[in-house]
Protein backbone atom coordinates (compact mmCIF):
# COMPACT_ATOMS: atom_id res chain seq x y z
CA UNK A 1 0.00 0.00 0.00
CA UNK A 2 1.33 3.39 -0.99
CA UNK A 3 2.03 5.80 1.84
CA UNK A 4 1.34 9.50 1.31
CA UNK A 5 1.66 12.67 3.36
CA UNK A 6 0.54 16.27 3.03
CA UNK A 7 3.75 18.29 2.68
CA UNK A 8 3.75 22.08 3.08
CA UNK A 9 6.69 24.46 2.82
CA UNK A 10 6.51 28.04 4.05
CA UNK A 11 8.13 31.42 3.40
CA UNK A 12 11.45 31.17 1.52
CA UNK A 13 11.12 27.36 1.24
CA UNK A 14 7.82 27.54 -0.64
CA UNK A 15 9.68 27.54 -3.98
CA UNK A 16 10.62 23.87 -3.33
CA UNK A 17 6.98 22.73 -3.03
CA UNK A 18 6.31 19.69 -5.25
CA UNK A 19 3.21 19.69 -7.44
CA UNK A 20 1.81 16.69 -5.55
CA UNK A 21 2.35 18.19 -2.08
CA UNK A 22 -1.20 17.40 -0.91
CA UNK A 23 -0.72 13.71 -1.70
CA UNK A 24 3.07 13.25 -1.62
CA UNK A 25 4.26 9.63 -1.87
CA UNK A 26 6.86 8.44 0.64
CA UNK A 27 8.86 5.24 1.10
CA UNK A 28 8.33 2.97 4.12
CA UNK A 29 10.28 4.27 7.13
CA UNK A 30 10.92 7.60 5.34
CA UNK A 31 12.07 10.48 7.56
CA UNK A 32 11.50 14.19 7.19
CA UNK A 33 15.19 14.53 6.35
CA UNK A 34 14.85 11.93 3.58
CA UNK A 35 12.01 13.88 1.98
CA UNK A 36 13.98 17.14 2.21
CA UNK A 37 17.00 15.54 0.55
CA UNK A 38 14.86 13.96 -2.19
CA UNK A 39 13.45 17.42 -3.01
CA UNK A 40 16.92 19.09 -2.85
CA UNK A 41 15.84 21.34 0.01
CA UNK A 42 18.90 22.65 1.89
CA UNK A 43 18.76 21.18 5.40
CA UNK A 44 20.52 24.26 6.82
CA UNK A 45 17.55 26.39 5.69
CA UNK A 46 15.08 24.38 7.79
CA UNK A 47 14.37 25.71 11.28
CA UNK A 48 11.06 24.14 12.35
CA UNK A 49 9.34 20.86 11.51
CA UNK A 50 5.72 20.25 12.47
CA UNK A 51 3.97 16.91 12.02
CA UNK A 52 0.23 16.93 12.62
CA UNK A 53 0.60 20.27 14.40
CA UNK A 54 3.30 19.08 16.83
CA UNK A 55 6.92 20.20 16.66
CA UNK A 56 9.19 17.28 15.77
CA UNK A 57 12.80 16.59 14.87
CA UNK A 58 14.10 16.28 11.32
CA UNK A 59 14.87 12.57 11.83
CA UNK A 60 11.22 11.70 12.67
CA UNK A 61 9.84 8.73 10.72
CA UNK A 62 6.72 9.68 8.76
CA UNK A 63 3.46 7.73 8.75
CA UNK A 64 0.75 7.46 6.16
CA UNK A 65 -1.52 10.51 6.26
CA UNK A 66 0.84 12.77 8.25
CA UNK A 67 0.54 16.52 7.71
CA UNK A 68 4.06 17.96 7.56
CA UNK A 69 4.93 21.67 7.73
CA UNK A 70 8.47 22.94 7.17
CA UNK A 71 9.53 26.47 8.17
CA UNK A 72 12.79 28.39 7.61
CA UNK A 73 14.27 30.73 10.21
CA UNK A 74 12.14 33.86 10.26
CA UNK A 75 13.35 37.28 11.30
CA UNK A 76 11.26 40.21 12.30
CA UNK A 77 11.50 43.57 13.80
Amino acid sequence: MEKTIQFKLFASLKKFTPSDSDNFSIFPDETVEGVLKALSIPINEVKLVFINGIRREINTVLRNGDRVGIFPPVGGG
